[in-house]
């Protein structure tokens, strides 16, 4: 049986694990695994740059990963404590947006001002409980090559932003957008698609 095996299979030795990597009441890495256990665990490509004035709140049970040239700027959140954070090459995470994990993100798609992803929601199935006492109620969500998301949209857990799509300041995406789409609203709703014979993008017609 490994180390971890280990740990994971005695109650108390794993209470005692999370507590050396996180306080109980306040859910971030301790300053020890930020300077060393962190570097060791996570990838970071080259040319990527995280402003300082970011809140990296990353574990190293699961994954945080950004690719070359990747730019997290300032007051951005990143948190992997529920699932993984994927950013692929020529990210770019827009000043004060906030990513859950599990969130994925790839090449050149990127976030405008003050975006909120998720990778779950809190779970409410037992009216009898807080729900911050319930799992978590994990989907993953996927922003594509190529996509942008406009400034203070929200982006919902378990949705997949298709390739190359844009999605309109402002908006709350609850719905997967195809690739090559232009998206709005609350909630958003497909407006524009392109058409690769006509080199346009088309209107969509709108369900009355």
């Amino acid at each position: 049986m490994g180390m971890i095996s280990k740990i994971k299979g005695n109650p108390r030795l794993k209470s005692l694990a999370l507590w050396a990597i996180t306080p109980k009441r306040n859910p971030r890495p301790r300053l020890w695994v930020r300077w060393f256990l962190n570097p060791l665990k996570h990838k970071k490509g080259k040319g990527a740059t995280i402003r300082r004035r970011s809140r990296i709140d990353v574990f190293p049970w699961n994954r945080f990963e950004i690719g070359a040239l990747t730019t997290i700027e300032d007051f951005c959140t990143i948190n992997n404590g529920s699932g993984d954070i994927i950013l692929g090459d020529r990210v770019r995470v827009g000043i004060g947006s906030v990513l859950i994990g599990p969130v994925t993100m790839g090449n050149g798609s990127g976030l405008g001002q003050h975006v909120f992803v998720a990778g779950f929601n809190h779970g409410y199935s037992d009216g009898g409980k807080n729900s911050s006492a319930q799992p978590l109620d994990i989907k993953p969500t996927t922003i594509e090559e190529e996509a942008h998301i406009g400034a203070n949209s929200v982006i919902v857990a378990g949705v997949t932003i298709g390739k190359r799509s844009q999605v309109g300041a402002g908006s709350v995406v609850t719905k997967d957008i195809p690739p090559f789409s232009v998206a709005v609203g609350n909630p958003a709703r497909v407006i524009k698609q392109f058409n690769a014979k006509t080199g346009e993008w088309e209107k969509v017609a709108q369900n009355k």
